[in-house]
């Protein structure tokens, strides 16, 4: 697909949160997206459909939410992003998953504006700190970074028929 140059991301997009229908839609994009720009296998779109069936299935809509990007002049989706509680830490942490931008929507800030309304909206509801673990990402890293995240550590391992390095970045709120 074209790049799209006329795409305003504080001007053109709405963020909402998720509704019937999206789930689906997300973990469709995933697998395909993944698959086409890294030969990744249907396993990392089973592993989102299953993180978001478990999101709406236990999520605290006070304290997690999934945001979709869509262009106002005609709803089609730009992009996602997850927010949610990560129980296992001590403090009051969440982290993002599936931030993901259509290709043709890249390099215009839509990433930033989602990721910057999932900080907002943490920072709003009392966490204390934000994580994120992302596949290795120069673009992906660019966007965390511009928002005040920090590189904690990186991770080699096998999943998705592939060989990845996965990095840890973390942003304190307080």
């Amino acid at each position: 697909m074209a790049h799209d140059d006329t795409l305003d991301p504080e001007t053109d997009l709405v963020l909402r949160p998720h509704r019937p229908g999206d789930i689906g839609h997300v973990a469709s994009r995933h697998g395909a997206l993944y698959a086409d720009e890294y030969g990744w296998d249907e396993r990392m779109e089973s592993l989102v459909a299953r993180t978001c069936a478990d999101f709406v299935d236990t999520r605290d809509p006070a304290h997690e939410r999934l945001w979709i990007a869509e262009r106002k002049k005609d709803g089609s989706f730009v992009g996602c992003v997850m927010l949610f509680n990560e129980k296992e830490e001590v403090e009051m942490t969440a982290m993002l998953r599936l931030l993901l931008v259509e290709p043709e929507a890249r390099g215009r800030g839509v990433g930033k504006r989602m990721v910057r309304e999932a900080v907002e909206f943490a920072r709003g509801v009392g966490y204390r700190r934000v994580v994120v673990w992302m596949q290795k990402s120069e673009a992906a890293r660019r966007i965390y970074e511009g928002l005040g995240f920090e590189f904690v550590t990186a991770i080699e391992h096998e999943a998705f028929g592939a060989q990845l390095t996965v990095e840890l970045l973390g942003l304190r709120l307080e």
